[in-house]
């Protein structure tokens, strides 16, 4: 793997810009908007995470998959596309090529095993 020199800071600033323009966005900000009380606390937890999975700190210690399936009647292809829009736009924005692109690929897989397990939970009662 290419070292792509992505930083914590980074990846603070990144998470930060990005969920602001979630919250505001006319499909996503309504969702995130109703299920998330703090904020705060909750952009906190998504730099672990973002840190967990591309510097491999061990920050995050949380079970995406579980909270995304307390929401499960939001969790549309349409959602997931338009989330994966607003972060690569981000992404671009933010930082270097080959930053935004590693980035980009992870949230792309990450997107996927998530609109998978939740489809496979619906169908299983």
């Amino acid at each position: 793997m290419v070292d792509i020199d992505l930083q914590e800071d980074d990846l603070r600033q990144v998470v930060h810009a990005f969920y602001a323009k979630v919250r505001a966005d006319s499909e996503l900000g309504p969702v995130f908007n109703g299920a998330i009380g703090d904020w705060f606390g909750h952009l906190e937890k998504l730099c672990a995470f973002w840190s967990s999975v591309m510097l491999t700190t061990g920050r995050y210690k949380g079970q995406p998959m579980a909270e995304h399936l307390r929401h499960p009647e939001a969790m549309t292809t349409s959602a997931f596309a338009r989330w994966l829009r607003l972060w690569d736009e981000t992404t671009d924005a933010m930082l270097a090529p080959e930053q935004a692109s590693a980035l980009q690929d992870k949230a792309a897989r990450i997107a996927k095993s998530l609109a998978f397990g939740i489809r496979f939970q619906r169908r299983w009662p």
